[in-house]
């Protein structure tokens, strides 16, 4: 039997591939390769010495979905597949819920097919909305404050009603704070298309010679030193709390929700100044005006995860820097770099 990982081949998706390899799954990657590249699990392979098979198929492809079900053996779904930048979705907000949410009706569906009922699924911080105070428990209200969050949040709802109505469901709602870093071989890594809507990518892109300054949005939130402030999780230690979440939802019925994060909070400021530490490089910087929606600060109370999962996050800020740098220097042009740097 099979783990099926949707999105597989994306930032968050290929290092849970290599974590669910390393515990031992076997696994299936479904992507449609619309912001990430094979390239990814070509390396995923090379890293962890195993294969694995995957497919250019898209979640609103239904007939295509059920031959990958009716060909393989699945018993569970990591569900990463989703449009994911919280700008553009203001924009385009028809394109994303169409995507996510029609996407995963679909996938839900054949999966109730196939009697296949148990799911992770990657959800956000941002169905927090605008939290009154930190650190963020579960038991929080939920709101959004743009369309890609409510594209998660109306998802969460519809996998709790999908268990009240078929309590035969497992199904876990892991909301992620703020994924950075990459694989210590820096062979995978976060390759973003165009400018970076995410603070990590775009200091090392500066950091590379790739763009020539740091946009630094609002300086005046009353945190320490005025820029936001956030949780940032190593992503591997993210990948292995979906490795964990697939052994409760293995073994147990029931919807639930957790955080990951740290806990901690770091500024933008501080961020780029741990940088430049773990680097040794000089991060130019402008700051400019709020972005519409924004909140001053946000970090997760990761203790139910602790609890409930026995999972925590590890990995600390410099290695968070020092893994992100290494990712990008080898990797100037993502995974469109022709010659690695070794």
């Amino acid at each position: 039997m099979a783990i099926l990982v949707t999105g597989g081949a994306g930032y968050t998706g290929s290092h849970t591939c290599v974590e669910l390899l390393a515990a031992g799954y076997e696994i299936i990657v479904l992507d449609n390769f619309s912001n990430s590249k094979p390239e990814s699990l070509n390396r995923v392979k090379e890293l962890t010495e195993k294969d694995f098979p995957y497919y250019k198929v898209d979640l609103l492809d239904r007939r295509s979905l059920r031959d990958v079900f009716s060909n393989h053996p699945i018993e569970a779904v990591i569900h990463l597949a989703g449009l994911k930048a919280v700008g553009e979705s203001t924009s385009l907000p028809l394109h994303y819920y169409h995507n996510n949410i029609t996407g995963t009706l679909i996938l839900c569906d054949v999966m109730k097919e196939y009697g296949v009922k148990n799911m992770v699924f990657s959800s956000s911080a941002t169905v927090y909305g605008m939290p009154e105070r930190v650190p963020i428990s579960e038991d929080f209200p939920l709101s959004a404050t743009n369309p890609y969050g409510r594209t998660k949040l109306m998802i969460e709802e519809i996998l709790c009603d999908l268990f009240v109505a078929d309590s035969s469901w497992s199904i876990s709602l892991l909301r992620y704070f703020n994924p950075i870093g990459a694989h210590e071989s820096g062979r995978i890594g976060e390759d973003p298309s165009g400018i970076p809507s995410n603070l990590m990518p775009f200091i090392t892109q500066v950091a590379v010679g790739k763009l020539n300054e740091l946009l630094v949005f609002g300086n005046d939130y009353p945190t320490v030193d005025g820029s936001g402030v956030r949780d940032y999780i190593h992503v591997v230690d993210l990948a292995q709390g979906h490795v964990k979440a697939l052994e409760r939802v293995m073994s147990s019925k029931g919807v639930d929700a957790f955080n990951l994060g740290t806990g901690t909070g770091y500024s933008v400021l501080q961020m780029i100044a741990a940088f430049e530490k773990a680097a040794a490089v000089k991060i130019p910087y402008k700051i400019v005006a709020r972005r519409p929606g924004d909140v001053a600060i946000c970090y997760a109370d990761p203790s139910k995860a602790k609890k409930e999962l026995d999972w925590m996050a590890v990995r600390g800020i410099e290695e968070m820097c020092r893994d992100s740098w290494s990712w990008q220097k080898k990797n100037p042009d993502g995974y469109d770099t022709k010659v690695i740097s070794k």
